[in-house]
């Protein structure tokens, strides 16, 4: 009996954990096969039964933003109460680092898709780039990815694409570029780091930098640095650290983050179309 009073007692914790706090995503994945992992590794640590659940207690969790599977870094969770905190983390401000490929489109934008176009990129000089640079920062006009999250008629644009079915553009909208810098130069490849508002695609960014370059450029490499108050490196669980008591300390130490407190409200400031994903 006592290892079930030890697990009651952890069943207990689990599902009074509230507020936010980040995960690192691994490559691979999408995010919200991440969450189920999380979900699940959580659930069982607490030795709860989901099917048929007899605490007819649902864990509530849910991510502030999808990472593409190809990519790692911040996903920041929500988790009880913390899932209505998580569209201001739609709205605000990411940082990320991208290494990008001159030369080469992809359909996806990035390495998991079909190249689509080869061109010469030998032309493209170090100054060019960050000449070019200078026209993405800023408020700019943007076109997401076909492959993306975004929905038509309720489904994915991604799943749509799969299917083989016919995906219409969806039109440019306005983004927010607070700095974009390139770190290294070392054709084909590029390495820069950005910092964006909400609704911003660094896949779209690098697609439309090879064009500006007149030649063509897809993401080889793309990780999350910092989303809202969350970096990788101070915040972002690694998989080993996914347990109760690792979160609950790692949200202690995350409310001091974000600013207001507990008392936070929901800002309604989303972008049309950008949903936090809630699992149940």
């Amino acid at each position: 009996e006592a290892g079930g009073a030890a697990l009651g007692r952890a069943a207990d914790k689990l599902f009074s954990l509230s507020g936010l706090f980040a995960v690192r995503k691994p490559k691979g994945p999408t995010s919200a096969a991440v969450l189920n992992l999380l979900k699940e590794r959580l659930l069982a640590e607490a030795g709860v039964q989901t099917n048929g659940n007899k605490r007819n207690q649902v864990l509530k969790i849910g991510h502030g933003g999808t990472l593409d599977s190809a990519a790692t870094g911040v996903l920041v969770v929500g988790i009880g109460k913390g899932t209505k905190m998580l569209g201001t983390m739609l709205a605000g401000s990411k940082k990320y680092t991208a290494v990008g490929v001159l030369g080469k489109a992809t359909d996806t934008l990035d390495a998991t898709g079909k190249v689509t176009e080869e061109k010469p990129y030998d032309q493209v000089t170090k100054g060019d780039l960050e000449n070019v640079l200078r026209k993405f920062t800023g408020d700019i006009m943007q076109v997401p990815p076909l492959y993306s999250a975004l929905k038509k008629d309720g489904e994915r644009l991604s799943t749509l694409m799969k299917r083989g079915e016919a995906v219409e553009a969806k039109p440019a909208r306005p983004v927010r570029v607070y700095s974009l810098s390139l770190q290294q130069f070392q054709p084909p490849l590029f390495t820069l780091d950005v910092e964006c508002g909400g609704g911003f695609y660094v896949r779209s960014l690098v697609n439309d930098i090879g064009k500006e370059l007149s030649t063509c450029a897809t993401v080889q490499e793309l990780t999350r640095t910092k989303q809202g108050p969350f970096t990788l490196e101070e915040h972002a669980l690694h998989e080993d650290k996914w347990t109760i008591d690792e979160i609950a300390r790692s949200l202690e130490h995350c409310t001091a983050l974000l600013p207001g407190g507990p008392a936070r409200k929901k800002l309604k400031t989303e972008h049309p179309g950008e949903t936090a994903v809630i699992c149940e």
